[in-house]
């Protein structure tokens, strides 16, 4: 499919998700289990959706009509030191990250906060630590 079908896609299952979401939160009379957090999931995820697909979408129509514009942009987001900036940018904030969850997860545990969502944290952040030990090795052996 051509990406603007799928931004079009993109939009509509946004709004969709979003309205039945919302339906959801006025309609449930006593929802128990994931029932309680299924309506905001979808108003979120249908948000966020609706939101970057519709982003999209503007964006390559507002591009459509000048093509020199479109090639300076295409040129500015290929540019290695662009790249690289954001690259760097993205390492500092993975610092941050790590330091600020784990003491986000000691300051829960201190609290008493409940174990499921302290074990949830937990695994988040033994996740996003694996994917960039994963990655450290590959492209170490790539070097």
């Amino acid at each position: 499919m051509k990406p603007k079908t799928m931004q079009g896609i993109g939009v509509a299952a946004g709004l969709l998700l979003a309205a039945a979401g919302l339906y959801l939160v006025r309609t449930a009379a006593d929802p128990q289990g994931f029932l309680r957090a299924l309506p905001y999931v979808c108003i979120g995820v249908g948000c966020g959706l609706f939101g970057g697909c519709l982003g999209s979408l503007l964006g390559d129509r507002a591009v459509q009509s000048d093509p020199e514009l479109a090639r300076r942009l295409r040129i500015e987001q290929n540019d290695e030191r662009n790249i690289a900036v954001a690259n760097r940018a993205k390492g500092k904030a993975y610092d941050c990250m790590t330091f600020v969850l784990g003491a986000l997860m000691v300051s829960f545990a201190l609290m008493g906060v409940d174990l499921v969502p302290l074990l949830l944290l937990v695994f988040a952040y033994l996740l996003v630590h694996g994917v960039a030990l994963y990655y450290r090795v590959k492209f170490e052996k790539e070097m």
